[in-house]
């Protein structure tokens, strides 16, 4: 038994709540980690900042304190009289500024920090530094984003460390939607800050995630159609109960048809089969359905909708469609013709309720989830006995967080379906995502029950056991979470999903990056589309340093994103890593090839 593709979608969750740190923990590559990124950071050596040799000569820093130290060197130095007046001339100036800029006054404040700069000996570079810096604060303040970044670029030309002037210029720039020049900048002042300034982290990972979504918004609008393994195809059909795709447009009575007021125009025989002079373009898109075909299924349903007015297959020609489309990545497209289809009047319950679960689904990869559970509500009315609208429903929820509710879709659907699995193992991991939360024991002791009750009642679902085993690891019981992955494997040995799950797990358990490694090539050898597997290799490999390999990996798999939210996830990570190899080459820092 296998489930909706949103089933692996929530185990990617499960698992990257812990992966990106523990990967990086039990490769041995000690790094600092963002909320959507990574960055390489080789704290083994020490805590210490120094150890990064970032003193850069007489600009040593430390942050915000690179005046204060520049400046006691300087004062050790003689000066010339005049030269000593008009630094001094220039600090009354600043202070005159600082005074205007607290004020609000920022106009003035502007002229004064000018003044400061006009008259300070070019030399003073900690001084001179300063003054364009706070200058640049001012302009800030003014939302005159492109002087702020001119007055930080002098700054830093005289401290190239300033990380004030660094997250300065990086927050000015995104506001410019210079996104990987912002990325640059606050990943500089991070390395600078040893990781130890969270604010600059946060507008590492903001900066991060809006340029894997600028990214991603204009690769997802020329990207390609993928072509999904017929394990994958099956896998998601394989969710619902109830679908007329999964189960292939069986034909419906005609009586039932004319009590919804729904009118056919093909005559209909005796054993209520369409009788057709030849297989017309949606019928040969049936039967290329049935037989895995899956390549010619969107071009034959073009082909049908090319003519609507003489099509009595418009409606199940567009699930269909948007179905395919979905699965082959084409997000945008499949929403046109699955919303499409949801508003439409005189149409099969179980057609529309299916176009929206998918529609739903879809709203809420774009992270919309009001709308996306608006779409689950018209289904749930549409079509208010159909389990799959619940169990889908349900699966929003969970992903949502929304347990209590989560768990009530998934009871409806047992009650409508008590046949089918996978709703049963979503409610018993809802328990178990509540007794995390809650910190409820009982809650997982009822988890637990639900868990070996289902798999006793349904042994052969890979669903039940796969989660058990991922809840099992969750608690650190690995050995017994171990079995049920391998039984999973046996029940479901082309889940390549799977494999990866296991792989991560090895790597929590035992630290042992090589065989994870060939658990994620065996994974690949199940499934060369495994999108997921390349995903947590790029991962690690950025964790052991071969950055060029993680890159590699994280193309792979955004070639094989199947939406843009997902895609996104996907640039963020890779322009970490490619920065990340930028901003040591600029700050001097050697990033070894390999850490293991």
């Amino acid at each position: 038994m296998a489930t909706f593709a949103k089933f692996n979608d929530q185990l990617k969750d499960i698992t990257e709540g812990w992966s990106k740190w523990q990967i990086a923990a039990c490769v041995g590559a000690p790094i600092a980690l963002g909320l959507a990124g990574l960055w390489y950071y080789n704290r083994s050596k020490s805590s210490n900042k120094a150890s990064l040799d970032l003193s850069g000569g007489d600009l040593t820093t430390k942050g915000d304190h690179a005046e204060s130290k520049t400046k006691s060197k300087n004062a050790q130095k003689v000066k010339p009289p005049q030269a000593q007046g008009r630094q001094e001339l220039a600090q009354l100036a600043k202070t005159k500024g600082n005074k205007c800029f607290k004020e609000g006054k920022y106009e003035e404040a502007i002229a004064c920090y000018t003044e400061a700069i006009k008259t300070c000996p070019p030399d003073i570079k900690a001084d001179m530094s300063t003054f364009y810096q706070n200058r640049a604060a001012a302009f800030e303040n003014l939302k005159k984003f492109p002087e702020v970044v001119e007055d930080c670029d002098s700054a830093l030309e005289l401290n190239p460390r300033y990380s004030k002037a660094l997250a300065r210029r990086s927050k000015a720039r995104e506001q410019l939607q210079k996104y990987r020049e912002s990325l640059e900048d606050i990943t500089k002042a991070c390395l600078i800050e040893g990781f130890q300034n969270q604010t600059y982290l946060q507008a590492a990972d903001r900066v991060l995630k809006t340029l894997g979504k600028s990214k991603a918004a204009t690769e997802y609008k020329v990207k390609k159609p993928t072509n999904p393994s017929t394990f994958y195809v099956e896998n998601y059909l394989a969710g619902f109960v109830n679908d007329p795709v999964a189960l292939g447009f069986p034909v419906v009575d005609q009586d039932n048809l004319k009590e919804m007021g729904i009118t056919v125009k093909e005559n209909i025989g005796e054993n209520g089969a369409v009788l057709l002079e030849k297989p017309g373009a949606f019928e040969r898109a049936k039967a290329c359905l049935s037989s895995k075909e899956y390549d010619q299924v969107v071009s034959l349903c073009d082909e049908e909708l090319s003519d609507e007015s003489s099509s009595s297959y418009v409606s199940q020609a567009l699930l269909l469609r948007g179905t395919m489309r979905l699965l082959q990545g084409m997000g945008d497209a499949a929403f046109a013709d699955l919303d499409r289809l949801g508003g439409m009047e005189g149409v099969s319950p179980s057609l529309q309720a299916s176009a929206l679960i998918r529609a739903g689904s879809l709203q809420m990869q774009k992270d919309a989830s009001e709308n996306a559970l608006s779409y689950f509500e018209k289904a749930e009315s549409v079509d208010p006995k159909n389990s799959d609208v619940f169990h889908h429903f349900g699966q929003q929820l969970l992903q949502l967080e929304k347990l209590d509710e989560a768990i009530k879709k998934f009871d409806t659907s047992i009650e409508l379906s008590p046949d089918f699995p996978t709703s049963y193992v979503q409610k018993y991991y809802a328990v178990h995502r509540k007794a995390i939360v809650t910190e409820d024991l009982s809650l997982l002791t009822k988890a637990k029950t639900g868990f070996e009750e289902t798999i006793q009642k349904f042994p052969q679902c890979s669903d039940a056991l796969i989660l058990y085993a991922q809840a099992l690891s969750d608690q650190g019981n690995f050995a017994d979470a171990e079995k049920f992955f391998k039984k999973a494997q046996e029940v479901q040995p082309r889940n390549a999903n799977n494999v990866v799950h296991r792989g991560l797990m090895t790597l929590q358990w035992k630290g042992d990056v090589d065989q994870t490694l060939k658990l994620l090539e065996e994974a690949l050898r199940i499934d060369p589309t495994c999108q997921y597997a390349f995903e947590i290799r790029g991962t690690i490999e950025v964790q052991r340093g071969n950055l060029s390999e993680a890159v590699k990996s994280f193309k792979q798999a955004i070639a094989l994103s199947n939406s843009e939210s997902e895609m996104a996830h996907l640039f963020s990570l890779m322009e970490a890593a490619e920065v990340q190899v930028k901003v040591a080459r600029d700050l001097n820092i050697q990033l070894p090839s390999n850490m293991m």
